[in-house]
């Protein structure tokens, strides 16, 4: 990319986190279309019951307005990230970012069930190739470093912190309204949409190379069939011939997957690309952390107002403190990460992550707020500001020429691994039946095995991260005496 927002070379040498006006704009308006990214999937969940209520939507249906979101923004970030190396890193976000503004509208003023479940599905495919394009766009006009690590953590939190202050925004929304959670962005998307035209480097020269369809298409499949798979587990009956074909069939697509991008001349994934071991150690951790987080959301929004009868109002602002923690961390983030590095960093957040589950499963059916919900909500919020240490890590030592396809898998990992997670999370707690005139106490016991598997994700993420990322302290060789012998004077 050739641009005046692009930092020189002098710029760099003098000082690489000192950006002129233009760079910082081009960098606020990037973070501003990554946090509605965020924002859309936790806004919708806080209006579900509203939405329900209003066009007479059984469980199962409202459940696909936020999974047909996150399984259109999973299912294709591999190839949004591709597409954006080949086309160009602009116009990609520009086109991908207007499909966003145009899908909110319709989804604001329809009420069939399908054309909004459609509209939230074609939302997820436009985030598809605005979030990983945006993150390739980040690092290949920041320089790896100083500058880098500083734009991420930056940009990361803006993401981290739209799936917090979805739930206060959701809250907000809903009681005006609940078509306005889906209206609610178009004027902000329009808005970026008009920054971006401006502000966004030109691309250059387009890369050589082609488009793997096949290879997205039977990844996305893949992805799709097994999270449908696990949703529709309990009630088929996990050994019923359905679920064992379903399963079998996934392994069949990801099989096919594999053998494609071996053989096709272009293929989606450089399959070399899975041997870095940076980029694997962040994809496990995010889906700790983003798996654990969503499911653990899902609970406390349906018990909080299902059976506490909390407003939506109400639950938004008892979990603001997350979302506090999140943008508040954009301002010691990248000092972190430059102090202690991206290991440290990602291993202690995940740990006190992990110990703020845990002290959730405190919880009865009258939680005190001082004493046993805030406590657990503020520990949570501290695992969300290693999310940008976890982005840095991803893209370390990547080739610019596939830091659109290391993003895509990084996201990837994140959505389809949390909506994973939140698959199994809802099949557990389906699996323990509960009617509409359960008591307080018995909607707990359903929901506590729920919130005890994802403390267990978490968990096992945090023991991974203290496992692989802190640094390994070797103890010092002994020289060892030759079997405790002192050598005798020659007679």
């Amino acid at each position: 990319m050739t641009s005046p927002a692009t930092l020189s070379a002098a710029d760099q040498a003098t000082d690489p986190t000192r950006w002129p006006l233009r760079l910082w704009g081009m960098l606020i308006t990037l973070c501003i279309v990554l946090f509605l990214d965020g924002l859309d999937v936790s806004m919708i969940g806080v209006a579900l019951p509203s939405i329900g209520a209003e066009l007479d939507l059984s469980t199962s249906t409202l459940q696909w307005l936020v999974s047909g979101y996150i399984l259109g923004y999973g299912g294709l970030l591999l190839l949004g990230g591709r597409t954006a190396d080949l086309l160009g890193r602009r116009k990609v976000f520009l086109i991908a970012l207007a499909v966003f503004a145009v899908a909110s509208l319709v989804g604001g003023l329809v009420s069939d069930p399908a054309l909004l479940i459609v509209t939230r599905f074609i939302k997820g495919l436009a985030a598809a190739f605005t979030a990983p394009t945006g993150l390739s766009i980040i690092t290949t006009t920041f320089a790896e470093g100083k500058a880098r690590n500083k734009a991420l953590s930056i940009y990361t939190v803006f993401g981290a912190g739209g799936y917090s202050m979805g739930l206060l925004f959701g809250g907000l929304m809903t009681g005006v309204g609940w078509r306005w959670t889906f209206l609610l962005p178009v004027p902000i998307a329009l808005a970026a949409l008009a920054a971006a035209f401006v502000l966004v480097p030109k691309d250059g020269k387009a890369e050589e190379g082609g488009h793997d369809l096949l290879g997205a298409l039977l990844s996305t499949a893949g992805m799709l069939l097994l999270v449908y798979t696990v949703v529709t587990a309990p009630e088929v009956g996990w050994a019923s011939g359905r679920t064992i074909g379903s399963f079998l069939a996934v392994i069949a697509l990801f099989a096919a997957f594999v053998v494609t991008e071996q053989r096709v001349k272009h293929p989606l994934v450089r399959l070399g690309i899975l041997r870095k071991a940076s980029l694997v150690r962040a994809s496990l951790a995010i889906i700790a952390v983003a798996g654990s987080y969503f499911s653990w959301q899902f609970i406390v929004t349906l018990y909080m107002q299902d059976t506490l009868e909390w407003s939506a109002l109400k639950l938004a602002m008892a979990l603001l403190p997350v979302g506090i923690l999140v943008v508040g961390s954009a301002f010691f983030s990248e000092k972190l990460i430059d102090r202690f590095g991206t290991g440290p960093v990602i291993a202690v957040t995940m740990s006190v992550m992990a110990i703020g589950y845990l002290l959730f499963l405190r919880i009865d059916t009258a939680p005190g707020y001082f004493t046993v919900l805030l406590p657990a909500i503020l520990l949570i919020g501290i695992g969300w500001v290693g999310f940008p240490a976890i982005n840095v890590q991803a893209t370390s030592g990547i080739d610019d020429d596939e830091q659109g396809l290391a993003a895509g898998v990084l996201q990837t990992s994140m959505q389809v691994g949390a909506a994973i997670v939140l698959a199994v999370t809802t099949a557990i707690v389906t699996s323990g039946g509960h009617g509409t005139s359960a008591t307080p106490q018995q909607m707990l016991d359903t929901y506590r095995p729920g919130l005890e598997f994802a403390a267990g994700v978490t968990i096992v993420g945090a023991l991974l991260a203290l496992t692989v990322f802190l640094p390994r302290f070797r103890k010092p060789v002994e020289v060892a005496p030759v079997e405790a012998k002192v050598l005798e004077p020659v007679a």
